[in-house]
């Protein structure tokens, strides 16, 4: 289990781009013309399901958490976050760097990670509120994506119908894919090894955290150079 966990985290970043939309579907979205709601909530749900920057860092958010309440209040303050900024960066016609919000992506799941081996009361004497913090990191999530779907010359005949089944989509995917990381989390935490094996998959979970990070800053750098 932990085995392909580690490798899980640690060869999803190359293999795939975070917020990626496919030439196909790039294509599909830009030729639409008119309401779409099917076809957007399917983007929605895939755009979750192989979202491994939103998947590590819902991966942190979950790992310690056993209450269902605990759960359905984290990632309901993540959906809220990430809610928000997609529809105000589409509709509202909000804009970002692209670099940068995925920069700070990037952060969230070092961030996390870094909470979950106790990095904060050992270096740093305080807890930060995790809440606060998930809810705040949930906003840039939502806005990594929102800075893709600006990059499309999107028709605004139907707009606002595709985009909230798009978003309704995601939530969908959301549920798909934390239903199988917490049924993968139940059979592990049988084990005696979970609790071993912590400190090494918070690890791996810092790692992709950071390349993503390092990616985006250097991506950055070279479209300002």
């Amino acid at each position: 289990m932990i085995g392909a966990l580690l490798a899980l985290l640690f060869f999803l970043p190359f293999s795939m781009s975070a917020h990626n939309v496919s030439k196909r579907d790039a294509s599909f979205v830009q030729s639409n013309d008119g309401v779409a709601i099917a076809p957007f909530l399917y983007l929605g749900a895939k755009h979750m399901v192989t979202g491994y920057d939103h998947l590590a860092f819902l991966v942190g958010v979950i790992f310690f958490l056993y209450r269902m309440k605990d759960i359905i209040l984290y990632v309901s303050l993540f959906t809220i976050g990430h809610s928000i900024t997609l529809l105000a960066g589409v509709l509202g016609g909000i804009h970002a760097n692209s670099f940068a919000i995925d920069a700070v992506i990037g952060l969230s799941v070092i961030y996390k990670a870094f909470e979950n081996i106790g990095g904060f009361r050992q270096l740093l004497g305080f807890q930060p509120n995790m809440k606060v913090a998930v809810l705040v990191f949930g906003l840039f999530h939502g806005f990594g994506l929102a800075t893709k779907l600006q990059e499309l010359d999107l028709s605004r005949n139907g707009l606002v119908a595709n985009i909230l089944s798009f978003n309704v989509g995601v939530e969908i995917g959301q549920v798909l894919a934390l239903t199988a990381i917490l049924i993968l989390f139940s059979i592990w935490r049988t084990h005696e090894g979970f609790l071993k094996h912590a400190l090494a998959t918070n690890t791996a979970l810092m790692t992709v955290g950071f390349l993503l990070f390092g990616y985006q800053v250097a991506g950055y750098l070279k479209a300002g150079s």
